[in-house]
């Protein structure tokens, strides 16, 4: 089946791709962060030569909340600064867990807004982040791995892949893996969205949700859910109306959630209902190799050839930002 989208359209804002020397800031955004692994990852990130600025409140833990990498007002301090930072070309995420939601309605939206595009990288709970840059910004963002993430600091794909997005994204337009291919066969175009399936459906009913997926080919995944907790995630999109009028779905990994089978199973379920092409495990998300998964960008889902090809580069090709929406401030 070919599925259009509802509104078509050639995506977000996209922010310049780097070149070496560019500054690259890191932020904490939510859990508390391994020394050691930030400092590896740090140092891969200056093998690529970029400049690296560790925001000041990385390394902190919330003084009663452990779970919280320090307090919710340093956490959107430390993000709003490398934000607004003119000296910044980039800000990437130091690892998930659990905050993003806590510090969201902290940030100067406005102020966000008013400066130049850079890319914001992350996965996981940083999936609050990337729907508020597409909602708020309207802008395209990076589903990718984290200086602090074991992923990043030991697969050397998974950094190569980010590394290839980043400076030479042009490279890097067909996203694939040897486990992808059809839940539901057939072919979709649309803008990509999505990210980690319990945040996504955390933000339902927040005041800057979207209000659904239409047009979108939406990518999912998720860690350590019980196979009715799958169940339970996927209902409240559908009975909420997210995916009325979805394009195409890409499910990416779903690590610690019990045998493949019985997610296919709660998948074949819950969107094979839809009528719309479903790719099952592209490869990326919390899986010990990741792929780095643009969002915002106008896409080709290929279930039956187990593709998700770009139908542009995730970054602009020069310094300039990409005008590709006629304003950076409209939803996505």
């Amino acid at each position: 089946m070919d599925q259009q989208p509802t509104t078509p359209g050639q995506g977000l804002t996209r922010p310049p791709q780097l070149r070496p020397g560019d500054h690259i800031a890191v932020v904490a955004p939510s859990g508390p962060i391994d020394a050691g692994r930030l400092t590896a990852g740090c140092e891969i990130l200056r093998s690529w030569g970029l400049r690296v600025t560790v925001a000041p409140h990385v390394l902190d833990t919330h003084p009663t909340l452990g779970y919280l990498a320090g307090t919710d007002a340093d956490r959107a301090a430390d993000l709003q600064d490398a934000w607004l930072d003119p000296d910044v070309d980039a800000v990437i995420c130091a690892r998930g867990g659990y905050g993003v939601h806590r510090i969201v309605d902290l940030l100067d939206w406005t102020a966000l807004r008013a400066v130049r595009p850079k890319p914001l990288i992350g996965f996981s709970d940083v999936s609050s982040l990337h729907e508020a840059f597409a909602q708020r910004l309207g802008l395209a963002t990076l589903y990718g791995p984290m200086a602090a993430a074991a992923s990043f600091v030991e697969d050397g794909p998974t950094a190569e892949h980010l590394r290839r997005t980043l400076f030479d994204p042009a490279t890097t337009t067909v996203l694939t893996s040897p486990t992808a291919g059809p839940l539901v066969p057939g072919r979709a175009r649309g803008v990509t969205a999505g990210g980690c399936l319990h945040v996504l459906v955390a933000e339902r009913g927040t005041p800057a949700a979207r209000p659904s997926y239409a047009g979108r080919i939406l990518v999912l995944e998720d860690v350590n859910e019980h196979q009715y907790q799958l169940d339970r995630l996927l209902t409240q999109l559908l009975r909420s109306g997210a995916l009325d009028g979805v394009a195409g779905i890409a499910l990416g990994s779903w690590e610690g959630c019990g045998r493949p089978e019985r997610v296919r199973d709660v998948m074949i379920d819950r969107l094979g209902g839809l009528g719309v092409p479903v790719l099952w495990e592209l490869g990326f998300g919390h899986c010990p190799s990741t792929l780095t998964v643009p969002l915002g960008v106008p896409a080709l889902l290929d279930a039956d050839a187990g593709t998700l090809t770009l139908e542009l580069p995730a970054l602009a090709p020069t310094a300039t930002p990409d005008a590709a929406t006629s304003s950076a401030s409209g939803p996505a």
